[in-house]
């Protein structure tokens, strides 16, 4: 069984239409979304239905902290004020049932050697990033699951860990990489909805439960549109920007 990753959607819709094709080309059954369903984008409300649609079938999502931002809870005490405003309309977008779904995602699922979480497995509710191989190596002294996969980190990234220290190894997209058992390993997919690695080609990946294999994946989409609904939002139009460039 394959399952797809997706993090970071941030309400781009066209985004994340593209990496959920593309993930179900790949063969995956069942979707994980780690987090940041929303924040930035133009499309909240759709991003949250779509992912309340996909719980709905056996779907795993989990909270992120623009998501606990839009809710009403504790995003992050380091947001800039152009992001702050983007949760405030955020909120204003979404339904009383699409705010209690965002309200009620765990920060943290396990299932069986796999941990999903958004920022890291030592304090989730803190949101560190998990940004060097040593902030890696203290998510996974956090958790005896062999795979973490989390996101936050808007670039995809790789770490196993060898002893007490972590290991970063720069994934190729498309070319699938055999984590094996001897190992422990932290992936970051990387952002569908706000690349920032300089390549504005969505991101994603897929882990094979039956080979122990993990491929990366970058998939274009309509990135300009995207941006040009963040401007007739009246969003922020940096936002816009950086989906442009990818940064």
């Amino acid at each position: 069984m394959r399952i797809g990753l997706l993090a970071d959607l941030h309400a781009n819709r066209e985004a994340t239409e593209a990496c959920v094709d593309a993930l179900r080309d790949a063969g995956c059954a069942r979707l994980v979304f780690l987090g940041d369903l929303v924040g930035y984008g133009a499309d909240p409300a759709w991003v949250v239905d779509f992912v309340r649609g996909e719980v709905g079938s056996g779907a795993v999502a989990v909270l992120g902290n623009h998501d606990a931002g839009a809710v009403g809870g504790v995003g992050g005490g380091t947001m800039h004020a152009q992001t702050e405003a983007a949760i405030a309309w955020t909120s204003r977008q979404l339904d009383d049932d699409q705010r209690a779904f965002l309200a009620a995602l765990p920060l943290r699922v396990r299932e069986d050697d796999r941990l999903y979480v958004h920022a890291n497995a030592w304090a989730p509710e803190g949101w560190a990033y998990v940004g060097t191989a040593l902030a890696a190596a203290r998510s996974l002294a956090a958790t005896d699951a062999r795979l973490t996969f989390c996101g936050h980190v808007h670039e995809p990234a790789l770490y196993h860990a060898q002893q007490a220290s972590a290991h970063h190894f720069a994934p190729t997209p498309g070319v699938p990489i055999p984590v094996s058992g001897t190992r422990r390993w932290l992936a970051i997919p990387g952002s569908c909805g706000q690349p920032r690695d300089h390549n504005p080609a969505a991101a994603c990946a897929w882990f094979d439960v039956d080979t122990a294999s993990l491929a990366f994946l970058r998939v274009p989409y309509d990135h300009e549109r995207a941006a040009a609904k963040i401007r007739a939002a009246g969003l922020p139009a940096a936002f816009a920007d950086r989906l442009l460039a990818g940064t």
